[in-house]
């Protein structure tokens, strides 16, 4: 009888600059577009993973509850086909943040999940195929497991094997500081591969967002390159809102936003208009990140902590990929 394989991984969560909204291939969870987003040093989920064969079944718990586990689950066994092995696994999960609500909490959770069951079970994978096997779990993971700003590229081959995230720069090639106007912390009534589904069946605006992304895709990493912080918050409002026309033309309407959402937006809008540089991006949920320079943070989340409805509002900056912070084996 072999002694249980465990592992501690933390992986904090991304934000979409230029998002994707649409998948090539639901099974695999294949994008159709790429995307490229920046890696947060807050918003952080940590999983412990131990695969033991005394366990009869896998005992999942995220944030102290055992309810909706299945995609965990699916997931396992992905882990268990790539290790050649039928052990059960306990697993469990706590994000510092609100889970479900449109603050990319599966990108962390998967990220974490993928590094953690890696190290439990010496699998050895390159960072391109852990990023792989993340994207199993939830496309966003991809891009959690890199550091500062990364791009997921939607590949092309059918199994997917060049579906994954790249290190496009480091944090330090464009300091900024990221607010997060937190509207509401329920979980959205719609998730997203749902969303993206509807979307896709429904919407006549789906193939020109597409058809729009590889552009933005283009503009962005430029931008982000170059360190022109104006350039990268432009575009990425520009991606939201267009990626928002996708989903409110589908049938029926998909609509994340709520007042907070419209109002925290505004703010936005009033801060550019006075001469402070800000600018949103909106993510399939109500709640709003807010791009600014770092010497702008306290006077941007002192307008959006007096917006209507708006709850509370966390701070983060670029940092880096998910870690292993312990292995038993």
């Amino acid at each position: 009888m072999s002694a249980p394989r465990q592992a501690s991984a933390v992986a904090t969560s991304n934000i979409a600059l230029v998002k994707y909204w649409g998948k090539r291939d639901l099974a695999l969870n294949l994008p159709a577009t790429g995307s490229i987003s920046v890696t947060l040093n807050a918003l952080e989920t940590r999983t412990t993973v131990c695969f033991d064969e005394d366990l009869a079944a896998d005992a999942i718990r995220l944030g102290g509850k055992t309810t909706g586990t299945e995609r965990i689950a699916a997931f396992l066994d992905l882990v268990r086909e790539l290790a050649g092995t039928d052990s059960r696994a306990a697993v469990t999960s706590e994000n510092d943040f609100p889970t479900g609500a449109g603050l990319a909490s599966s990108a962390s959770g998967f990220a974490a999940l993928a590094l953690a069951c890696d190290a439990a079970l010496g699998l050895g994978l390159s960072t391109a195929a852990l990023s792989v096997l993340a994207r199993r779990g939830s496309g966003s993971a991809a891009r959690s497991l890199v550091g500062g700003y990364a791009e997921m590229a939607a590949g092309s081959a059918p199994d997917g094997h060049d579906a994954y995230a790249s290190p496009l720069a480091p944090p330090e090639c464009l300091p900024l500081a990221l607010l997060v106007a937190v509207t509401t912390a329920a979980p959205k009534t719609v998730g997203s591969t749902e969303g993206m589904q509807r979307t896709e069946a429904t919407s006549p605006y789906h193939a020109a967002w597409v058809r729009s992304t590889q552009g933005d895709l283009d503009r962005m990493r430029a931008a982000i390159l170059a360190g022109d912080l104006e350039q990268v918050g432009t575009l990425a409002e520009g991606n939201a809102l267009r990626m928002h026309a996708d989903m409110l033309a589908a049938s029926p309407p998909l609509l994340y936003w709520n007042a907070a959402t419209v109002a925290a937006m505004r703010t936005v809008h009033d801060l550019r208009a006075t001469g402070t540089g800000a600018w949103f991006t909106i993510d399939a949920g109500p709640q709003v990140k807010v791009l600014c320079a770092p010497s702008d943070a306290d006077g941007v989340a002192a307008a959006l902590a007096a917006t209507a409805g708006v709850e509370q509002v966390l701070r983060a900056a670029p940092g880096p990929g998910a870690r292993l912070v312990e292995r038993v084996s």
